[in-house]
């Protein structure tokens, strides 16, 4: 099975050296080349150009940072008017419910099969090759793809019809942000009260409060590197999809509206490319209390 992979990013590259050493014949393609020389090393073949990239294989995965982004690679680009009929485009990202079910129309009028197929384990998950992929779409087609999700993912759930990856995806990941301003709030209580900053999040990390945010980014808030890993920009574009996602729903969801004006702030005030946990920083600053172990 030939496989074109599109978008090299954090965690685009190491999903597709995954799908590489798995065996399949993969093209790839970025706008930075220089993401590719891995992979180009380990024997995926490099592609000037989108149309050329997709226009021979069975399937083509994408992996891109934003809804518009998806949308200009999968229209402007070519991926479409390109992909052959009866091929197959899983899209990794994390996507708008309206710009997707567009692109699927237009898939639909090309022939082309479409899996969302968002993932959840961050970077040290794809290099691991221990996603959760979250995949919604045709269940036949799904069945038909398995071995491609096995090789990016140890937890491979289909969830229902078109779009309902996407929807899971946004649903799980709207907790890291609310988690990650409910920890520095604990922490701020904690350490205005007179506690030891080191001491409260140990005591948070063993409490009914633990949390994945607490273990993995309770470090970062303390040591002051807020976690360079993921940017407070791409933090910024989760919360609005939920928001996004709730008014397609009609769900009203308060605690949301109200971190996703946080992260709003924190982009204006530090930029969309500062670490994601900067938006911590607005608490520090408004206490005047930095929060350090």
């Amino acid at each position: 099975m030939k496989i074109a992979f599109i978008g090299l990013g954090n965690m685009g590259a190491p999903m597709a050296a995954n799908v590489l050493k798995a065996g399949f014949d993969l093209a790839v393609n970025d706008l930075d080349r220089s993401k590719a020389s891995g992979l180009i090393e380990a024997g995926a073949r490099w592609v000037d150009s989108i149309p050329e990239a997709v226009q021979d294989v069975s399937v083509v995965m994408t992996s891109l940072p934003t809804p518009s982004i998806i949308k200009e690679v999968a229209i402007q680009g070519g991926l479409l008017a390109n992909m052959k009929s009866g091929a197959t485009w899983i899209e990794l990202s994390t996507n708008n419910l309206d710009v997707w079910r567009e692109l699927r129309g237009n898939a639909i009028q090309y022939g082309v099969h479409t899996l969302d197929a968002p993932i959840s384990g961050g970077a040290e998950g794809a290099e691991a090759g221990t996603l959760t992929v979250l995949v919604g779409g045709d269940k036949a087609v799904y069945e038909r793809h398995h071995k491609i999700f096995e090789a990016i993912g140890s937890r491979i759930e289909h969830l229902g019809d078109s779009g309902a990856g996407y929807v899971a995806k946004i649903a799980q990941v709207v907790l890291c942000y609310l988690h990650s301003i409910a920890l520095s709030e604990a922490l701020m209580l904690g350490v205005k009260g007179g506690v030891d900053a080191g001491k409260m999040l140990s005591i948070i990390q063993h409490s009914t409060g633990r949390s994945y945010v607490a273990d993995r980014y309770g470090p970062s808030i303390l040591n002051g590197d807020y976690d360079p890993t993921f940017e407070l920009g791409l933090a910024l574009k989760d919360m609005r999809l939920t928001l996004e996602l709730a008014q397609q729903v009609s769900a009203d969801l308060p605690l949301c509206k109200h971190v996703e004006n946080i992260y709003d702030r924190a982009v204006s005030e530090f930029g969309s490319q500062a670490p994601h946990l900067m938006a911590v920083k607005l608490l520090e600053l408004s206490n005047e209390q930095m929060l350090r172990g």
